[in-house]
């Protein structure tokens, strides 16, 4: 059964006269995508993003659930062989209340892999215990600083957040140590088919697992697999969620969408980090845990549904929620669909919507594709 582009089109955003459009994704999906993407989800506080994730799936699915650490599942087809597992991770990486000096000033430390020299002079929201806490990350003025001969990034330690108050006492009404504080960005139309955010890392992964279990369930096409959709936590902090809720649905097979770095900008070397473009299609990683028999299987149904696909390579980890996944449980055959996308762990982060509506496509046809009972096992 081919799952068209148009099972994802809906008339789409116009606004040609600005130089805005996106004419093929749904408007239903690009709504959900852009509230999912705006939705905090720092890092071990990922339940608001994870209440919108569930409420788009449920009517898609024959059961949703969530386990003791905010993992949720979406299942279709319950019962069918083999269970196949589509994953990808809720949380963004974000900063926590460390420390409040007795003038107000909140210091904080990274939670997952932020980078402090593009975090000064960014707004911010600490989000407290009574509600949103704004706050801008304090930058010294270049005026102050004519003196310094060799200037040097800040250490995450130095970085220092101003809410607007001058004595601890009143910053300790509004904040408390351990509070998550995220960047204040938000979905934003660039131009054409491209989109900024601050967290397509990797809300794009859980966007395109739920688009699957749509599509799967409008296709009106035979399901034999049980497919079990999954938008798992704490991957930025060493790929916790997949860990638990890998271990618990025991999957026949997984495929993980997360995003990858894109290489089509000024000054990134590709004999080093190889080549990969906006626009160009889905990449699939080749090598390590990415299993040889699911890759060759994506690639067939890539061809069948006419996807343009890109590749990379890995001589060790992914660097994905797939790296614990294939090892669970004696090892889960498990492949890794990845988005291009610049300027990763960025306030910035810039994506091609065109490449993000083949991915849903690429899994439906993947789940559609397997057969009762089948397995993949490396053929020796």
């Amino acid at each position: 059964m081919e799952i068209k582009p148009e099972a994802l089109s809906g008339g789409g955003l116009d606004l040609r006269g600005c130089g805005f459009y996106c004419p093929a994704m749904r408007e239903a999906s690009l709504k959900f995508l852009e509230t999912l993407v705006n939705t905090p989800s720092p890092v071990g506080f990922e339940a608001g993003g994870q209440r919108v994730w569930l409420d788009y799936v449920k009517p898609f699915a024959d059961e949703t659930f969530s386990d003791a650490y905010g993992n949720c599942v979406a299942v279709l087809n319950k019962g069918g062989s083999p269970r196949l597992m589509l994953a990808g991770h809720a949380d963004e990486i974000a900063m926590a209340v460390n420390y409040i000096d007795e003038n107000g000033y909140v210091y904080v430390r990274r939670v997952g892999g932020v980078d402090a020299a593009i975090t000064r002079a960014q707004r911010v929201v600490i989000h407290g215990r009574n509600g949103p806490v704004k706050g801008v990350v304090g930058s010294v003025a270049p005026h102050l600083r004519k003196e310094e001969k060799d200037p040097k990034p800040p250490q995450m330690h130095e970085l220092f957040v101003d809410i607007g108050v001058s004595k601890r006492a009143q910053a300790e009404k509004l904040v408390r140590v351990g509070d998550p504080v995220t960047l204040a960005d938000q979905f934003e139309w660039l131009r054409g088919d491209l989109a900024v955010a601050r967290a397509f890392d990797n809300r794009v992964g859980t966007f395109a697992v739920a688009e699957t279990l749509r599509l799967l369930r409008e296709s009106g096409s035979k399901l034999r697999a049980e497919v079990c959709a999954v938008s798992n936590v704490q991957e930025e902090v060493g790929l916790l969620g997949a860990r638990q809720i890998a271990y618990s649905l025991k999957p026949d097979v997984a495929v993980v969408v997360d995003v990858t770095h894109a290489t089509d900008y000024p000054t990134v070397n590709k004999q080093q980090h190889g080549e990969v473009k906006l626009g160009g299609g889905p990449v699939l990683m080749r090598g390590g845990c990415n299993h040889p028999e699911v890759v060759a299987r994506l690639e067939a149904v890539a061809r069948a549904q006419k996807i343009p696909l890109q590749y990379e390579a890995t001589s060790g980890a992914s660097n994905t929620d797939a790296d614990v996944i294939f090892w669970t449980r004696g090892g889960i055959p498990c492949g890794l669909v990845s988005l291009p996308n610049r300027y990763m762990h960025s306030p910035v982060e810039v994506v091609s919507l065109k490449d993000l509506e083949q991915i849903p496509r690429l899994l439906a046809a993947f789940a559609l594709s397997l057969k009762p009972g089948e397995q993949f096992k490396v053929r020796i």
